[in-house]
């Protein structure tokens, strides 16, 4: 259960041999980065008394963890939300195109970090924005933020055992002949100093799983893409190196007439929340842009 900032958890019987560290590792996933700054900025309770990590708790207890307080300092901005799911924990975004997660030396502002602010500030709120997932600039779709860092952590466990579904829809330049397939290709940066990734023997493992929606004659092709890892423009990369770029992307392919960013979409998310354990899902609609152009190539 859990109450703003805070997270508890009841001791059983089978508990009582172990100290309040392990049961905060083995029952709810504390990190060793996580219990680490607890000891400096939060703090661990047993029944509503503060304790030491390696003390033992009797059946029954409630172990109560208060979450380092911690607040994004981004300039607010009135930058308009889709918004899925929230509650004290997440916030679920359909993001929309043009917009760049957080500030960058390149977008110091405007960005979606800046509108999230606003909100949060408006419903009276104070946390860390945590971009769990995250969209390039001009790619829409399911943009999941944590509230505190037990979130953001949790997250990125399931991900790591397999647990997080992450599926695109994307239009590709030309005939894909398989219906189905899978891309399994390392990528990494094309040189340091660029913003391009290629694929490349030395690079990061990358999986990519494909299923073709539609075909458009011998000119384009609809795909659901399905991510096994996130790597950075991974679906991008993957896609123009089978020779089929996507639709608009001007960074990995060519500019289109009948769009003026790469036709990707982050269709659909899910996993089981981090601290209640519910599965969610999280589905995203196609945006307008994306509507009209398979209108057009038709």
């Amino acid at each position: 259960m859990t109450k703003k900032d805070t997270i508890t958890y009841k001791v059983t019987e089978a508990d009582t041999i172990h100290s309040v560290k392990v049961l905060l590792r083995k029952r709810l996933d504390f990190s060793t980065r996580l219990l680490r700054k607890l000891k400096l900025e939060g703090g661990v309770f047993v029944d509503g008394k503060p304790v030491f990590l390696y003390e033992k708790a009797k059946a029954g207890s409630v172990i109560s963890v208060a979450l380092p307080q911690e607040i994004s300092g981004f300039e607010p901005e009135d930058i308009p939300l889709n918004i899925l799911y929230e509650d004290e924990d997440l916030l679920v975004l359909s993001k929309q195109p043009g917009f760049v997660c957080h500030p960058t030396k390149g977008h110091p502002c405007h960005t979606m970090a800046n509108g999230i602010m606003k909100h949060m500030l408006d419903k009276g709120e104070n946390y860390k924005i945590r971009f769990i997932n995250r969209l390039d600039m001009d790619t829409t779709g399911v943009l999941l933020i944590g509230k505190n860092g037990y979130c953001q952590e949790n997250f990125t466990r399931q991900a790591a055992q397999n647990k997080v579904v992450k599926r695109y829809m994307a239009l590709a330049e030309g005939f894909i002949e398989e219906e189905s397939g899978t891309i399994d290709l390392p990528i990494d940066l094309e040189a340091p100093d660029q913003v391009r990734r290629t694929v490349r023997e030395d690079g990061y493992p990358s999986i990519t799983h494909y299923r073709v929606l539609e075909r458009f004659g011998e000119a384009y092709t609809l795909v659901e893409l399905e991510l096994e890892t996130g790597r950075t423009h991974q679906i991008r990369v993957h896609l123009s190196h089978m020779g089929h770029p996507i639709v608009g992307d001007v960074l990995y392919g060519t500019p289109s007439e009948y769009i003026e960013r790469q036709a990707l979409h982050a269709c659909y998310l899910s996993f089981r929340h981090p601290v209640t354990g519910e599965a969610l899902e999280f589905n995203a609609p196609l945006p307008e842009d994306m509507v009209q152009l398979l209108e057009k190539v038709k």
